[in-house]
């Protein structure tokens, strides 16, 4: 009598546990007779692995799980091949792709925002593609720096543009909003959350929508936090203003610069006299940094032998994320912990980064970068 009991017990208990409201993502992967499926939630943790099936023949699968408390994002995956996908309820999201193109030519039935985050999906490969075919026609020495430049900031400007207005501002209370501030570029955020004022506001009209409606969740807290960070990176410093003498500036040429490297040596950019100097202010964790240091490492590979140098201003609120990046660069990097509010970025007047300046051997200040049209040119002009 007392086993029977205990086995009715837990049939109760396991009728309890399927009775939980579900969600479900089904549908085909043609041309993959085989292979594996993997159902994966993207967790603010990193990947979970949820369930998985050996597709057969027809493709068909269907995969159920117990629903969220508030809107989440999963993916399904073939080989390195990825679908993104977002839940709010018990919806049925279906999804239908072949194998070779499995993370573009896909179609979405059955959640909104699934539709809105393939379409961001889609924008984002096109902006990597651009901004990789921009690179190769730099490298090839097709068009100059300065040029490469323009035609990046152009590119970024105009995907945040749309980006913003028709998936951020347009709906912040959708998964898609959140999910169109952690697209990234060149393995960067394009919207940068701890560096520009302009990209917190984006990240706050989305936390603030968040917070309205799921106060108690996760990703609500977690976006708080960063747009606080951000804040907070951002606000003007209560710091005495830069003063530097006359006869500084007449004796060395320009604004001198003392600023601590990695290892914290401190590094004079008036120590650099001799050598033709590209000075440059940047920010390592934005999604042009890369890009731009491709630019300089060409300048640099092909010039150091002949006298150049780079001293490298980071304005990163990271410091670890600042050492890390870095360490990989062959010139002078230095970072100033005021940030944006850097009073020597202040002294260059420095509007927006990056920011070029050159500098000639006899610790002259030459050019700033708005009016340098060949910088390569004028890099060899120095030397």
């Amino acid at each position: 009598m007392k086993k029977i009991f205990f086995v009715a017990l837990a049939a109760v208990a396991l009728s309890a546990c399927n009775s939980e409201p579900k969600f479900k993502v089904e549908g085909e992967v043609s041309g993959a007779d085989g292979n594996m499926l993997y159902l994966e939630a993207s967790a603010l943790e990193g990947i979970v692995p949820l369930d998985s099936v050996k597709l057969k023949g027809d493709g068909s699968f269907s995969f159920k799980q117990v629903r969220p408390a508030s809107p989440e994002f999963y993916r399904l995956r073939v080989e390195d091949k990825v679908i993104n996908f977002s839940v709010d309820s018990t919806e049925t999201v279906q999804v239908k792709a072949p194998f070779t193109d499995f993370s573009t030519a896909y179609a979405v039935e059955g959640s909104p925002n699934s539709t809105k985050i393939k379409e961001l999906t889609l924008k984002q490969i096109q902006l990597q593609s651009s901004v990789n075919a921009l690179i190769q026609t730099m490298q090839a020495h097709k068009i100059g720096a300065d040029v490469f430049e323009d035609s990046l900031a152009v590119l970024l400007k105009n995907y945040k543009d749309e980006v913003k207005i028709n998936y951020i501002f347009a709906a912040p209370n959708t998964a898609a909003a959140y999910f169109a501030l952690f697209q990234k570029l060149n393995n960067y955020l394009i919207f940068d959350p701890l560096n520009s004022k302009d990209d917190i506001k984006c990240f706050a009209a989305v936390a603030t929508s968040l917070n309205n409606y799921y106060p108690h969740a996760d990703r609500s807290k977690n976006l708080y936090n960063i747009v606080i960070k951000g804040m907070k990176n951002t606000r003007t410093p209560q710091q005495k203003v830069l003063e530097i003498p006359e006869d500084a500036i007449s004796e060395t040429g320009v604004i001198d610069i003392n600023l601590r490297d990695m290892k914290g040596n401190v590094r004079k950019l008036s120590d650099l006299k001799g050598k033709a100097v590209i000075l440059d202010f940047t920010i390592y964790q934005s999604a042009t940094s890369a890009s731009h240091n491709y630019m300089l490492r060409d300048l640099y590979d092909k010039y150091v032998g002949q006298g150049l140098e780079i001293y490298q201003i980071s304005l990163d609120a990271d410091e670890h994320f600042w050492k890390t990046t870095a360490d990989n660069l062959p010139w002078v990097c230095v970072r100033d912990a005021n940030g944006v509010y850097s009073t020597f970025a202040s002294a260059y007047n420095v509007q927006s980064v990056p920011a070029v300046f050159l500098i000639n051997k006899n610790n002259e200040l030459s050019a700033r970068g708005e009016t340098i049209k060949d910088l390569e040119a004028a890099v060899k002009a120095l030397l």
